[in-house]
């Protein structure tokens, strides 16, 4: 009954963002199309407890606009856009009241994989909200054996298909606390597919209040992150990469400078770390770093480095002939 009523109020609330502006009618008539209703008008009196509800969970206001014919309209719509998780899960759930509604489609939609999301999401989901410091063994790649040390749980994130936890070390922090290193607290970043083991320890931890996950990650390109200054950098992508780069940009500081039918220069203001060089080099001959020379020496090596690999095995095959 719950998800059910879930369902609802991410149906209205994305009605309203595709159709901007609806009467009640409309909205009726949109509900007896949608396969979720079973052929059932919407009362009116229940639209307006979902209108409340919505209110209450998801902080988005639906309001009433009289001059214009009583339409329905979400009030400060960028409160949706502007809140990343929000959006997506508003997204995702409308995908699925697609599916749940018409059985045809389940076939037709192909989901991409996240294969940590699987055991370990929902545990570490409930340790956040109720603040319980885990024990987790973890592996991390390029160590021989796994550990087990406690952490407290602050964020998730998922990039490139991994989830990750962002949490508090309290073994670190102590050790900083004690030999007088500032700042004291120190913050790990745990991919979940490397942990095999997690305990709930019995004990609660209170979120550091100058901790913010934003800043944590700025100017990253990942979950790598880095003491170095923000730079700014340059690429200059050619041809119709340009619209891959409009469309999908390669970091949200991206801005296009100038450009022509041949090439176009783009500018970010980002930490060159090694999920930044990774990006770009996905990018393939697409792409080529202008500023700065630091940065474009940097990628000047990855590009050797490659180059190598494939010339000694030429060599090698050559040989072998």
């Amino acid at each position: 009954m719950a998800a059910n009523l879930l369902g609802r109020y991410v149906w209205l609330m994305d009605i309203l963002r595709r159709h901007k502006r609806l009467t009640f009618e409309e909205i009726n008539e949109l509900w007896q199309e949608s396969g979720l209703s079973y052929g059932e008008e919407l009362p009116l009196k229940t639209f307006h407890n979902h209108k409340k509800a919505i209110k209450d969970i998801f902080d988005v206001y639906i309001e009433c606009d009289r001059k214009d014919g009583y339409r329905y309209y979400i009030d400060e719509p960028e409160r949706i856009e502007g809140n990343n998780l929000r959006s997506w899960l508003i997204s995702s759930y409308a995908t699925l009241n697609q599916i749940k509604a018409d059985n045809k489609l389940e076939d037709r939609i192909i989901f991409e994989e996240i294969p940590s999301g699987q055991t370990w999401l929902t545990c570490i989901a409930d340790a956040m909200r109720r603040n319980r410091v885990l024990s987790i063994t973890h592996q991390g790649f390029g160590k021989p054996e796994p550990s087990t040390f406690e952490i407290e749980p602050y964020c998730l994130k998922v990039v490139k298909r991994r989830w990750y936890v962002v949490a508090r070390s309290p073994y670190y922090s102590d050790r900083n606390k004690e030999k007088g290193i500032k700042p004291t607290d120190v913050y790990r970043v745990y991919a979940l597919d490397r942990i095999s083991d997690i305990q709930d320890t019995g004990k609660t931890f209170k979120m550091k209040k100058n901790f913010n996950i934003n800043q944590y990650f700025e100017g990253c390109c990942g979950v790598i992150t880095s003491n170095e200054p923000i730079q700014r950098i340059v690429l200059l992508a050619y041809g119709g990469f340009a619209d891959y780069l409009r469309t999908l940009p390669l970091h949200e500081s991206q801005r296009e400078i100038e450009g022509d039918d041949e090439s176009t220069l783009f500018e970010y203001h980002l930490k060159p770390t090694f999920d930044f060089y990774q990006l770009v080099l996905a990018q393939g001959d697409q792409v080529e770093v202008l500023e700065p020379e630091s940065v474009r020496n940097e990628m000047r090596n990855f590009a050797k480095n490659m180059l190598n690999y494939y010339t000694w095995k030429e060599e090698d095959k050559l040989c072998k002939e």
